[in-house]
């Protein structure tokens, strides 16, 4: 009797350093097993797979289906995180898969100098994200505070007759509203280089176009800033107070903070072409 084995594809999670602790490795995907592949240096973290579960017919036809997705997802950053919590690690995207183990050897002799570079930069540090959203409402309570011209015409305003008075305080409320967008810019890239000066590297990312982001957001306020800094645990003590200083000073005046991490270095590494 002939005895045949499925046909297997090679699931590449990441690349790490080529002396990377092996053990213990947390599962993988299908909860397979995750081993670690090396040639010319740098080393990848793999799962054998089973071909016709993650072949491209059956990835097209569950990629919308969240239920199939989830977990993969799940697991896919499982074995990232733990990458980066004893390493560098330039993460791949879900489902970069390679026909076997000299697939993978190859692209890591390809890439090597390029891989090994990023490493050594992703290495610096890890990755935290920061959402920042801007409640309107608050904001044009305390815009005239942000812009020297709203603040000369709010003045104006005040001493002005009443008649008078009037006027240039409709002439105010537009003019809040025209500069909504340019205090926004301003106080973002305000956010942006404070924390720079406590990372080795800051990435924006672009906002997501949401036509009720109000709403879609949970009423936390319209997303402004993306961001990504790459911190270093030297660094991490002062970035923090950096952003405590920040939420208190930028919280009066309408604007919301998400911090979350440490993550795998996501924004700031290379990422090799899938093989064939």
């Amino acid at each position: 009797m002939t005895i045949t084995t499925p046909a297997t594809l090679w699931y590449v999670y990441g690349i790490v350093p080529e002396g990377l602790a092996a053990s213990p490795l947390p599962s993988g995907l299908d909860d397979a097993e995750v081993l670690v592949e090396r040639d010319a240096g740098v080393a990848a973290l793999v799962s054998k797979l089973d071909q016709f579960s993650y072949g491209p017919e059956t990835l097209e036809r569950n990629s919308a289906d969240v239920e199939w997705l989830s977990p993969r997802a799940v697991a896919h950053d499982r074995v990232l995180t733990w990458a980066s919590e004893h390493g560098a690690v330039i993460p791949l995207p879900m489902f970069s898969l390679f026909s076997g183990p000299e697939a993978v050897r190859s692209m890591l002799r390809d890439r090597a100098p390029l891989l090994a570079s990023a490493l050594t930069r992703v290495g610096r540090g890890r990755e935290y994200a920061l959402r920042v959203y801007r409640v309107d409402a608050e904001l044009m309570a305390a815009i005239a505070t942000l812009s020297p011209r709203l603040e000369e015409l709010a003045a104006s305003a005040a001493s002005a007759s009443p008649g008078q008075r009037y006027l240039l305080e409709r002439k105010l409320e537009g003019q809040k509203r025209a500069e909504v967008r340019g205090v926004t810019q301003e106080v973002v890239d305000d956010i942006v280089s404070e924390l720079s000066e406590h990372a080795f590297e800051a990435v924006r990312s672009p906002i997501p176009r949401i036509a009720d982001a109000e709403e879609a957001l949970g009423g936390r306020g319209t997303l402004v800033l993306n961001a990504a800094f790459l911190v270093s645990p030297p660094q991490l003590e002062a970035f923090q107070r950096t952003l405590t200083s920040l939420v208190e000073k930028r919280g009066e005046q309408g604007f919301r903070f998400d911090f979350t991490g440490p993550w795998p270095p996501y924004h700031f590494a290379s990422e090799p072409d899938n093989g064939a």
